[in-house]
């Protein structure tokens, strides 16, 4: 994937996320979504390390909010 099209990409997941917020989604819902897709771009770029359990756990942690 170029940068371009990873851009849009990132781009278009939180323009879905601001449209459900502007409809009745709460603003710690909003928050943990987008933090949920930060979490999400992290682990798809590291490979079986330590890094990639420490962001596992992460996610993890910020779906129990």
């Amino acid at each position: 994937m170029t940068p371009q099209e990873k851009a849009v990409e990132l781009y278009s997941q939180y323009e879905q996320l601001g449209r459900d917020f502007t409809r009745g989604v709460s603003m710690r819902e909003f928050a943990k979504e987008c933090a949920l897709v930060c979490c999400d771009e992290v682990l798809g770029y590291m490979g079986a390390d330590r890094g990639h359990q420490y962001w596992t756990e992460v996610k993890e942690q910020i779906q129990k909010l």
